[in-house]
């Protein structure tokens, strides 16, 4: 009877460790959905009106430009790779039509309008969760074609992480709440060690284990407003594909200022004439 009771016993560990393994596998895909507000860097504005280009500071730049951009930020995960793509942004171009004594002057004149002509590429992170290496793959369309350009580096790791016991409850998940030095200022970080995998949406500031879902800095935040582990993601979805030319981190960034220059450029001849 007593070896019986053993059998079962053991029997019983088996069933519950499989039931465990099953239920982490099972969290091993899904979909971080973020809200993120990000400062305007004042060096990527540009601000045309009537031929003449006026920079921030300028005595005519328009008051009402807005120096923050609000975009959302979604993380699809699957084992040991995930993949970051954001929505929002894009160049933004206003028009206005003045009547000679200005808008709504003497012959007329319209309220300014404004065009978001979209982006001048495409990027795509891919993340080795495992390794701690990420993949910034490039498309940039040039007429009617697309080159995809791949640039491979490690996640750097910031120091000097302090970790609090204050908590706080994100998307569902209880977080704790840490502070890092980071940019010349104080980050606040919130992490969860409920999910399976380590993570966060400001690569540099990536704890030793947890997720992060939330980090507030003076320029930038990043909260999650949902954790889909429903979500049916793929492997092969968040790996980078093979096409792509291997490129260095620095050559990346050369292409994607000289695409933003040429977009831009288009943009000034194409509107130039409307301001």
């Amino acid at each position: 009877m007593k070896a019986l009771l053993t059998i079962l016993f053991l029997v019983l560990l088996l069933v519950t460790g499989l039931s465990a393994f099953q239920h982490l596998h099972a969290q091993a895909a899904g979909r971080i959905s973020y809200e993120a507000t990000r400062r305007i860097d004042p060096s990527q504005l540009r601000v045309v009106i009537n031929g003449q280009e006026l920079r921030p500071g300028s005595p005519d730049f328009p008051a009402d430009i807005p120096d923050v951009r609000t975009f959302a930020q979604t993380l699809s995960f699957a084992g040991d790779y995930a993949k970051e793509t954001q929505e929002g942004g894009g160049m933004m171009i206003r028009t206005t039509v003045d009547g000679p004594g200005g808008p709504g002057g003497p012959g007329g004149g319209r309220a300014p309008q404004t065009t978001n002509l979209g982006r001048p590429f495409e990027e795509t992170t891919y993340l080795n969760l495992k390794d701690r290496t990420a993949a910034t793959v490039l498309a940039v369309k040039k007429d009617d074609k697309t080159t995809e350009y791949r640039a491979d580096a490690p996640i750097a790791k910031t120091e000097g992480w302090q970790l609090t016991e204050q908590t706080r409850k994100i998307a569902g998940y209880t977080c704790r709440k840490a502070t890092v030095p980071f940019r010349k200022e104080t980050y606040t970080v919130w992490v969860t060690t409920e999910l399976p995998f380590t993570y966060s949406p400001i690569r540099e500031l990536t704890p030793d284990k947890g997720v992060v879902l939330a980090v507030e800095g003076a320029n930038e935040q990043f909260r999650a407003s949902k954790v889909d582990l429903k979500a049916a993601v793929a492997e092969a979805e968040v790996r980078p594909g093979a096409q792509a030319q291997k490129v260095s981190p620095e050559e990346l960034k050369d292409l994607r200022d000289k695409a933003r220059a040429d977009f831009r450029q288009r943009a000034m001849e194409s509107f130039g004439g409307r301001n």
